[in-house]
């Protein structure tokens, strides 16, 4: 009985509908930005929200949006990942990261003004409520991370007031996270 009521509910929901544009999906849709108020997904521009790639790519798996392109063509979840990745290079180590994140309960929302590719709020915490905890960097197990790279990384959270955190996505997707903070003796 309960998981009658469960499917019901899911095929219930309205999908969100969006437009693919160049570097992001747009949506104008009611139900866009309930969804940003109730648990942050995307960005206002206007009377729009905009979601990033990996923000997008996890609606679309979850059957919570309905992305179109240019030509009003419905995009489906593999057309999205070879559009994002010519888009950016590294985007399906950025989305294992992103979705493990957000899979545990945490907001996460880009970081580029910061230098960072995101930021990582606590549970149940809110953008504009709370500040970012962590600023997450992706890095896949396979490239390398020098110390030159690794002590940029660092500065720019402590600049921010913010603990580092590494997510290293290994060759199944899975996610290992390293978290760096200061320490004072």
């Amino acid at each position: 009985m309960f998981l009658n009521k469960f499917w019901f509910l899911i095929f219930m929901v309205k999908k969100i509908k969006a437009l693919f544009s160049k570097e992001s999906v747009l949506s104008e849709d009611k139900e866009a930005i309930e969804l940003y108020n109730k648990s942050r997904f995307g960005e206002p521009v206007g009377k729009k929200i905009q979601y990033s790639l990996v923000e997008a790519l996890y609606l679309l798996e979850k059957k919570r949006i309905l992305i179109r392109d240019l030509r009003k063509k419905r995009i489906d979840v593999s057309g999205f990942i070879r559009r994002a990745k010519r888009v950016e290079p590294n985007f399906w180590v950025r989305y294992c990261v992103f979705k493990d994140m957000r899979d545990r309960g945490y907001i996460v929302k880009t970081a580029l003004k910061f230098g960072a590719d995101f930021r990582v709020y606590p549970r149940g915490k809110k953008p504009g409520e709370e500040h970012a905890k962590w600023l997450l960097f992706p890095v896949h197990e396979r490239s390398g991370l020098t110390w030159y790279t690794f002590s940029a990384m660092n500065r720019v959270a402590h600049s921010t007031r913010k603990n580092l955190l590494i997510g290293i996505v290994d060759d199944e997707s899975s996610v290992t996270y390293y978290e760096v903070s200061w320490l004072k003796p």
